[in-house]
Order: structure tokens, then C-alpha cells, then sequence
């Protein structure tokens, strides 16, 4: 129970920024005035799209509006693509702030039996947890923080970010350019592509551990041991 309330409690803070600015990120970068404001930074538009996505981890950035407008100023297949490496890259930093300071700061609140069933509920459920949370709101990032806490392997936690996260760029990238007006269609058709591939690779994945094994755990560099 505690754990859940931990994981409650992570999603809760991210909408902090939210009640703290209203809506004032919001407005600047959503419809025709956001779409400005991404062309006016010119041949680096692309950078600056890829920067607001991975702020959306700490500010309250509409990273699907962005994406939107990226795929409005690149096409749907490169605005797509951009939109893709940036919720891939938001993805791996909050997997990064999970595995190096996640463990020590949740043994804080939960004890050792609910420590213990982060890393089975990742080795059973978390290639699809985090491949299909990129497509909600509030969720994505605190689970990817979590699987870095419960240390999740890095190339199926990479394979599961990567297909929910090009999955949803290409989407919404095919929004802005072609289904404004039918959003239900165009997250349809944009979307069954690049999700056709996910069970591809959840085959060639399935074998292999998911969490790292408690001897796998890093030590610190700075203890050797000699042997004669």
C-alpha cells in the first residue's frame, strides 16, 4: 500500500509547476501561437521542440501540442521522429534520476517488502507499463523513474521507451499536419504503425531478464580488492 501511495505522490508533484503557473507555459506554446513561437527560432526550431519535451518533466510544457507543431513546421514523418527523440530522451533522464538517487530516497517512505515488489512488478509488467504510459498524461515519467529505482535493465527499458515514444511522436506529428479535424482517426492510423512493431519486440525480448539481479548492483568504484 505504501508503495502506491509513493507512486500517487510522485504523480501528484508533477503537478505542482501546473498550480504554480496556471496555465501561462501552456498558452505559449499550444495552437497557432506556439507554432509561432517554434518557427521564430528558426533552422534550431527542432532543438528547442526536443528541450520543451524533456522539460516537461519538471514544468508544465504541453509536450503532444509541441510535438504537433513540430510535425506542422518538419512534416509528420521527421516532426515524428524529433518528437520521438524527445520524449525517448525525457524518458531516459527520469529512468537516470530513478536508478542513482530513487532507492535510497523510497526506502525513506516503504519498507523492505514493498522495496521488494517494485522490481517483480517490473520484471513482469514493465516493457508494456512503459511502452504504453507514453500515450498518458502525468504517469509516463514517474514510471520511467521507477524503473531506474527497481533498476530495470537498460536495453529492454530502451526497446519498450523507444516503440511508446515513436509511437506517440509519429502520432501526434500526423495530428498537426493531417487529422486536426479527426484527432480519433489520426491517432489511429498514425499510431498502428510504429506500434506494429512492439510485439516484434516484446518476442525477441521475452527471454531475457528484464530487472537486474541483486549481484549486479552497482559497488562503489572506490573500494578494490586484492588478492595475492
Amino acid at each position: 500500500m505504501r508503495l502506491y501511495i509513493v507512486i500517487f505522490s510522485l504523480v501528484a508533484l508533477t503537478l505542482i509547476p501546473t498550480l504554480i503557473l496556471d496555465d501561462e507555459i501552456d498558452a505559449a506554446f499550444s495552437g497557432e501561437a506556439g507554432l509561432e513561437r517554434l518557427r521564430s527560432f528558426g533552422a534550431w526550431a527542432w532543438l528547442v521542440g526536443i528541450g520543451l519535451i524533456v522539460s516537461d518533466l519538471a514544468l508544465p510544457v504541453p509536450s503532444t501540442a509541441v510535438i504537433s507543431g513540430l510535425g506542422m513546421l518538419y512534416g509528420p514523418w521527421v516532426g515524428g521522429l524529433i518528437g520521438g527523440v524527445g520524449s525517448t530522451l525525457a524518458g531516459c533522464v527520469a529512468y537516470s534520476v530513478g536508478r542513482w538517487i530513487g532507492g535510497p530516497t523510497l526506502r525513506l517512505f516503504v519498507g523492505p517488502d514493498e522495496m521488494a515488489r517494485l522490481p517483480r512488478f517490473f520484471a513482469r509488467h514493465g516493457l508494456w507499463a512503459i511502452a504504453l504510459s507514453r500515450w498518458m498524461p502525468l504517469l509516463p515519467e514517474a514510471l520511467c523513474a521507477l524503473a531506474g529505482t527497481a533498476r530495470m535493465r537498460m536495453i529492454p527499458f530502451l526497446a519498450a521507451l523507444s516503440c511508446g515514444s515513436f509511437a506517440m511522436g509519429f502520432a501526434f506529428g500526423f495530428l498537426g499536419v493531417y487529422y486536426v479535424d479527426r484527432p480519433v482517426a489520426g491517432l489511429l492510423i498514425s499510431a498502428l504503425v510504429p506500434l506494429g512493431v512492439w510485439p516484434i519486440v516484446h518476442y525477441c525480448l521475452r527471454q531475457q531478464p528484464v530487472v537486474e539481479s541483486p549481484a549486479t548492483e552497482l559497488v562503489p568504484q572506490t573500494e578494490f580488492e586484492f588478492t595475492s
